[in-house]
């Protein structure tokens, strides 16, 4: 295969024909991307995992999109409980690398308005149902300037200007949560922490001379795709059923890293070590100890530097690196219902 190459999905497994044609589609533009998501939405919805099956009743949903100040469209969405029950605190989702914030985050975001929260999400531009090239970075800082930018909005909500403010990022979005947090330490009453992307240990730091050649190929073939594709999802997923589900995320970006992309992600990591003592914020680090993808000892050493006073970290055995979605029933349910007693812990009225 070519770097160039558009590499094809492969058939999804009980699907029509008609929707699997729909689903390899070419994805690079958000346009393409939204019409997949509207194909499947409602088949997503009805899949036997206990983030869907097990979904509180009454959650109320809203979709839209926000012109950022790049001219891109962003896609927000956003969870609130039940009419009649107040908001304890708001809570603001950062998703990771490839991902979106409307499969099974969707899930997660239900528990936890059905707990009294309210749930704010994007897509980061590159990713999901927002503008940008599917799966290209050219500035980690952009994509946390428009996160703050987005987040910012929605605070001035109603029903949001006297609720307390979390941010929760996963992988790639605890980077960028991370990275908010050091950009505005007092926006913030806490900070909720899924395997974080802050550090790339030793062994999967590239050496300094291929490092240098690949920052050097980034500025000229900055959207050029650097590895050959590889099916990583036995990495992400303990369990093989919740596996297989993972199929159906149809607009996650699941292809090669763009060169411009690697370099970002590496630089970003390095940005937030060598700041690493000062993050202040209340914090909850929630990791699976056998994520073989971002490495728990990161987690560990996020714990260990931060100044923190307020600091949290829970490691779940044999836990992988999608801990919230693709673990067992049990174990999913458990890192949820730590989330939720760590924010009723952190939530008071203001």
């Amino acid at each position: 295969m070519t770097w160039f190459a558009y590499a094809k999905r492969s058939p999804i497994d009980g699907v029509s024909d008609e929707l699997n044609l729909i689903a390899s589609e070419k994805l690079d533009q958000a346009t393409a991307r939204r019409r997949v998501r509207s194909a499947f939405v409602d088949l997503q919805l009805k899949l036997d995992h206990c983030l869907f099956k097990k979904a509180p009743a009454g959650i109320s949903t809203e979709e839209w999109y926000e012109r950022n100040l790049k001219g891109e469209e962003v896609f927000c969405k956003s969870w609130l409980p039940e009419d009649g029950v107040d908001i304890k605190a708001a809570v603001y989702f950062c998703h990771g690398y490839g991902s979106t914030c409307t499969f099974f985050f969707d899930g997660v975001a239900k528990q936890l308005a059905g707990s009294g929260y309210g749930v704010y999400a994007i897509d980061h531009p590159g990713f999901g149902l927002s503008d940008g090239l599917h799966g290209h970075i050219p500035s980690f800082d952009d994509l946390v300037e428009n996160a703050i930018e987005q987040f910012s909005k929605m605070k001035g909500r109603t029903e949001l200007r006297k609720v307390p403010s979390f941010l929760f990022g996963q992988s790639m979005g605890g980077a960028i949560a991370l990275k908010m947090h050091l950009k505005e330490p007092q926006a913030w009453d806490g900070l909720i922490l899924v395997a974080p992307m802050c550090k790339f240990t030793e062994d999967v730091k590239p050496p300094k001379l291929v490092l240098n050649a690949l920052i050097l190929m980034s500025t000229i073939f900055p959207k050029t795709k650097l590895f050959p594709k590889k099916d990583i999802r036995p990495l992400f997923y303990r369990e093989p059923s919740k596996r297989k589900l993972s199929y159906f995320d149809v607009i996650c970006y699941d292809d090669q890293t763009r060169l411009k992309t690697a370099v970002e992600l590496l630089n970003a990591a390095n940005d937030i070590e060598m700041q690493i003592n000062k993050v202040s914020s209340p914090m909850l680090i929630l990791h699976g100890d056998a994520d073989i993808v971002t490495d728990p000892t990161v987690s560990k050493f996020l714990y260990e530097q931060a100044t923190s006073q307020d600091k949290t970290l829970k490691l779940y055995p044999g836990g992988y690196h999608c801990l919230l979605e693709g673990d067992t029933d049990e174990n999913i349910f458990t890192a949820i219902n730590d989330i939720v007693a760590w924010l009723d812990a952190h939530t008071t009225p203001k």
